[in-house]
């Protein structure tokens, strides 16, 4: 307390935190002085490797089991992170799940199962934690995906839900603005994480690293993303600095989707 970091003193949760983004965003609100919550699913080595990285940082931290796909598992996360904090100041939305199908394989369970992670789960995690921001500014992060408005193989049910989320974030951020909390989203393109490879590898049948040289000779900054880049604005978007933006959905990508598909005709593409 008292370091004079953009966020010291709050409490940040983190869903999906044990590795990939989650865990990058993780690390970087404890660096800028958050205590923080790691939510994770199933593993809890690595959840506890993420909690010692955050105390050796200064901050408090706590390594908190749960499934998102039950979404009835949310308010009594929050209710334990009351006990143990006092107080929810930044909520982000990280975890993600589906299966990589075409729409006609889809079964009706994995429908289910990723809207109940992306959607039903993010309602119910304002729900709760928006008691627990006692009329104090708060902060809620979404991260989506391109998925949400490019179609990608594989991606159809999980784009719907990201879909589902960004419009989440439009509404939320007209009902909680009053109550001084803001509400955004980020859109990160390729992000190189293990998820990213399970996708590039066993979605679409590739091989990773020439997949990845592909898509960086076509991103006008020349080079994948990491969850540090995301990392970083989601760490600003929890921040005093940005509590006049709300509603909004950024998307960062090095630059790959204001690109038109007619340009990898050119030559210097």
């Amino acid at each position: 307390m008292g370091d004079g970091l953009p966020l010291d003193g709050r409490v940040a949760v983190v869903t999906g935190a044990s590795r990939g983004m989650g865990r990058a965003i993780a690390l970087r609100l404890a660096r800028d002085g958050a205590d923080c919550v790691v939510m994770y699913r199933r593993n809890a080595a690595r959840a506890g490797e993420v909690v010692t990285e955050v105390e050796r940082l200064g901050r408090r931290a706590l390594a908190l089991p749960i499934e998102l796909g039950e979404p009835a598992q949310v308010a009594p996360a929050f209710a334990r992170i009351g006990e143990a904090f006092g107080r929810v100041d930044i909520v982000v939305a990280n975890a993600a799940a589906t299966a990589f199908k075409p729409m006609l394989e889809q079964k009706a369970h994995n429908i289910e199962r990723t809207f109940a992670i992306s959607v039903q789960s993010f309602v119910a995690a304002v729900q709760a934690a928006v008691p627990l921001m006692g009329g104090r500014p708060g902060r809620i992060v979404a991260v989506s995906g391109i998925d949400s408005f490019q179609a990608m193989t594989g991606h159809g049910v999980l784009g719907a839900a990201k879909a589902a989320l960004e419009s989440l974030v439009r509404a939320l951020a007209m009902e909680l603005g009053p109550l001084g909390i803001t509400v955004n989203g980020v859109n990160p393109g390729l992000v190189e994480t293990d998820s990213a490879q399970m996708y590039v590898e066993r979605g679409i049948s590739q091989e990773y690293r020439e997949a990845v040289a592909r898509v960086v000779a076509q991103t006008p900054v020349r080079r994948a993303g990491t969850g540090e880049d995301v990392a970083g604005l989601v760490a600003y978007l929890a921040s005093d600095a940005a509590g006049f933006l709300t509603g909004q959905t950024i998307v960062i990508d090095g630059g790959l989707t204001v690109l038109s598909p007619l340009n990898r005709l050119h030559p210097g593409a």
